[in-house]
């Protein structure tokens, strides 16, 4: 399964790579793609995982909002 969040806060490709690095760490999270100009983050999951995770962990990480 796939979800697109939005992310607030991004502006390079260093919170690109801290993004991808930290969605990369929780389990049940298969792959996640952030594009930095778009503010968009795709996150591919298996079935039943819940996307709340994702979005605590990246807020965990600084100044980012996710929707």
């Amino acid at each position: 399964m796939k979800t697109t969040l939005t992310i607030q806060g991004m502006h390079c490709t260093s919170c690109k790579m801290l993004i991808e690095d930290a969605c990369a760490d929780i389990p049940g999270v298969i792959s996640c793609k952030v594009d930095a100009a778009s503010g968009k983050a795709v996150v591919e999951h298996e079935k039943g995982f819940d996307i709340g995770r994702v979005k605590k962990e990246i807020e965990k990480l600084g100044t980012y909002k996710v929707k």
